[in-house]
């Protein structure tokens, strides 16, 4: 694996051409693939190989798919593990249980690591629940995650913005009771978690601040291609999802705003 590491990135967009900025300042290379949409006469094979074609010939190490999820996904990303590329992923995953698990094992059997992007986990605070919380059992999680802006890419803001809060659990405290999360598009900018035994609060984190968490985590994740271990893999991902889907469920499902 070469020291100076380049990215292929997929997709047009706002997110695109800030991970691009966020790369060139963190001295990386990128090359932009803006066509990743099938064509309607293109069936799921020739749609693989032709975007499989089109990393090989950007001479990148990294895909990194700035695009909404959907059934594309699990698709380019099979697409970049023939085309040698090891994988990052925006959030949320919502590929199915069965389909990460493949795709986990094709990216294991090709020597890849695909990642998928949940960069609030690297908070410094976040991190130090992880190492002094021991998974937090006995206690309750709570979240709040809203924007003051309006839903762009049609995207329910518990999946946008609640699957941030879950990976943040998932990560620091899996072993907290999941108390409530809130979620919402238009409201005031919050981001916040806190934890709490028996009605008091143990601990909180809001992550308004600016840390660098997107390049912490590309440097979390460069260092995984060199063999060190990194925790926000399709495993995790997978747990997140799932994670999600309990939350949805009727009998869990509490009013979004």
């Amino acid at each position: 694996m070469p020291d100076q590491l380049s990215y292929a990135i997929l997709g047009r967009g706002r997110w695109s051409e800030r991970i691009q900025r966020v790369l060139a300042g963190h001295g990386r290379r990128s090359v932009s693939i803006g066509a990743t949409r099938a064509a309607l006469d293109e069936d799921e094979a020739a749609y693989r190989a032709r975007l499989t074609s089109a990393m090989i010939a950007t001479d990148a190490h990294i895909a990194w798919l700035c695009l909404p999820p959907g059934p594309h996904i699990p698709l380019i990303v099979e697409a970049a593990i023939s085309a040698g590329l090891h994988v990052v992923v925006e959030k949320p995953w919502l590929t199915s249980s069965a389909e990460t698990a493949r795709l986990f094992e094709t990216a294991q059997n090709a020597g890849r690591v695909v990642a998928v992007q949940y960069e609030y986990c690297f908070c410094r605070e976040v991190e130090t629940w992880r190492r002094q919380l021991q998974g937090g059992a006995g206690l309750q999680f709570y979240g709040r995650f809203t924007v003051d802006r309006p839903d762009r890419l049609g995207i329910p803001a518990a999946e946008n913005l609640g699957s941030h809060l879950l990976a943040i659990w998932e990560y620091a405290v899996p072993h907290a009771q999941m108390a409530e999360i809130h979620c919402g598009y238009e409201l005031p900018n919050e981001r916040r978690v806190w934890l709490e035994r028996e009605g008091k609060v143990t601990g909180a984190i809001n992550f308004l601040s600016n840390e660098p968490v997107i390049q912490r985590f590309i440097d979390r994740f460069e260092s995984a291609l060199h063999g060190a271990d990194f925790p926000l893999d399709l495993n995790f991902a997978g747990r997140v999802a799932a994670a999600l889907s309990e939350l949805k469920a009727p009998q869990n499902a509490k009013p979004q705003s």
